[in-house]
């Protein structure tokens, strides 16, 4: 389980110091671009979930957000966690999840600022904690699926 919380307060360090740096020296009105016609660094203050859903509801999403790391902590034994991949991905999920919840709280919005795109075609943007969450899932679903051996520290 140690492992598991120090991924996840690396991910909330890292998340929330990218998040600061947009916020400080990236205008809402201005994006950067980084690859021209495919990526650009935007500051996006973001009230719902994932692609806009649920615009608005920033107060349901965090208690949704805090009730979800609850579970996570409370169910951790059922994920898994003694093989280490699984650790990495609950990590990786607990952390992302709170890096947004701190945002939700804290500016009453999740900020965004990796905009992919080609032409007037935009991937939804996201940030640290979002791919933190997915990469967190996507690792989860390949290691249930095969058998790891159990990591000597727990």
């Amino acid at each position: 389980m140690r492992r598991v919380g120090i991924i996840a307060v690396l991910i909330v360090v890292l998340d929330q110091l990218t998040k600061w740096l947009v916020v400080q020296y990236i205008s809402p009105t201005q994006p950067i671009p980084i690859i021209d016609g495919f990526f650009q660094l935007v500051h996006w203050c973001n009230t719902g979930a994932a692609w806009g859903i649920f615009r608005d509801y920033n107060i349901v999403l965090a208690i949704i957000s805090v009730l979800t790391v609850l579970a996570l902590y409370l169910f951790r034994h059922s994920f898994g966690i003694h093989r280490p991949s699984s650790g990495w991905a609950l990590g990786l999920i607990a952390g992302g999840i709170v890096g947004n919840v701190i945002d939700r709280l804290r500016l009453h919005c999740v900020v965004d600022f990796l905009d992919f795109y080609i032409g007037a075609n935009h991937w939804p943007a996201f940030n640290v904690a979002d791919s933190a969450i997915c990469v967190g899932v996507i690792l989860y679903i390949i290691v249930s699926w095969r058998n790891e051996p159990r990591s000597k520290a727990l």
